[in-house]
């Protein structure tokens, strides 16, 4: 009987160093460990090569594959009802890996999980991974360096273990305990410029409002006796000029076609351009006809009128003559008869 125990142990010790082999070959491989804060969730993802994308993945608790408790199964049925499951799995053949979802973590929820790929036979052992989980109590933030400009806000989140859920929460300046802004029964803070809420479901969440220069420095937010630091920078604003394009119709970029009406309307106007035009032309004719005709009306006249002074100084010559002549001849018919 004590052989046959330690034949069964050692050959126990045996598949143990075969799947420690395995685990060193990273068949399956996860995070050695990992540390989540009480009444937080955590996701657990666990890598495999592609050969057993269509296998059996399993998580559950202990340090030995031996005595460990399965917790959840990819072959088993899902709760309808997801939130009511403690531990959830999930298994994505397209990227080899499956992850694990732990919900509402304990303290007593801290120990050695493994991850594991199910192989099945005598002379096939699983593939398996472990990893270690340490459920804390204290506080956490999900950014503990934050920037903003001038003017705007910022807002942190704080997140805190189970044990501080009906602690008040405090945002205080490092350095300054009397600047400490702490929440009400409500789990709420409000002033002109700090805004605290508290969701009572393990985090709460600082806004900081119409940030100036002299707010860069660090802070921490609490609860209870835990506290956890943050620095916020805040950078002066940036002042842009914006120069407004100057926009046009889409009409004055693009050409217009010609249409019928439109080709119809300067049809129309070029005529009645032209009609004015002709009868421009003709009026401007007849008037410096006009003028011509006046002109050469007026050459004849003063023609005519020389014409007439010249004959009557003609003939008022020819008469003077002649009265001389006349007068010469009574002279002499005188003289003739003075001397008879």
């Amino acid at each position: 009987m004590h052989q046959h125990f330690i034949l069964t142990f050692f050959f126990l010790q045996w598949i143990q160093v075969f799947s420690v082999v395995s685990v060193c070959l990273c068949r399956v491989t996860t995070e050695q460990e990992f540390a989540v804060l009480e009444g937080r969730s955590l996701t657990i993802p666990c890598h495999y090569e592609p050969q057993y994308a269509g296998y059996v993945k399993y998580w559950c608790r202990g340090r030995m594959k031996e005595f460990c408790t399965s917790l959840a199964r990819t072959d088993e049925p899902r709760t309808p009802e997801i939130s009511a499951q403690k531990v959830m799995i999930y298994d994505d053949p397209v990227q080899l890996v499956f992850s694990v979802t732990m919900t509402q973590l304990k303290e007593d929820d801290s120990g050695w999980y493994m991850c594991g790929v199910e192989i099945g036979g005598i002379w096939s052992a699983d593939l398996y991974a472990f990893t270690n989980i340490k459920v804390i109590h204290g506080m956490s933030v999900l950014h503990s360096r934050l920037t903003g400009e001038e003017g705007s806000s910022v807002m942190v989140e704080c997140f805190y273990s189970e044990k501080y859920r009906e602690s008040p929460k405090k945002w205080c300046r490092s350095g300054d305990w009397s600047s400490c802004l702490l929440t009400d029964s409500e789990g709420a803070y409000t002033d002109t410029s700090v805004d605290i809420r508290d969701d009572r479901s393990g985090a709460f969440a600082v806004t900081y409002k119409r940030l100036q220069m002299r707010d860069t420095g660090w802070y921490w937010c609490g609860a209870g006796q835990q506290q956890v630091a943050v620095h916020l920078q805040v950078l002066p604003r940036i002042i842009t000029t914006t120069v407004m394009p100057v926009t046009t119709s889409s009409t004055e970029n693009v050409p217009q076609p010609i249409t019928n009406n439109a080709w119809n309307t300067h049809s129309y106007i070029l005529g009645a351009l032209l009609v004015c035009a002709a009868f421009l032309l003709i009026l401007g004719f007849a008037i410096f006809a006009r003028r011509m005709w006046k002109l050469h009306k007026n050459d004849t006249d003063l023609g005519h009128e020389s014409g007439l002074k010249v004959r009557f100084n003609d003939y008022s010559e020819e008469m003077g003559e002649m009265q001389a002549s006349a007068v010469v001849f009574l002279n002499k018919n005188s003289q003739s008869s003075h001397m008879l």
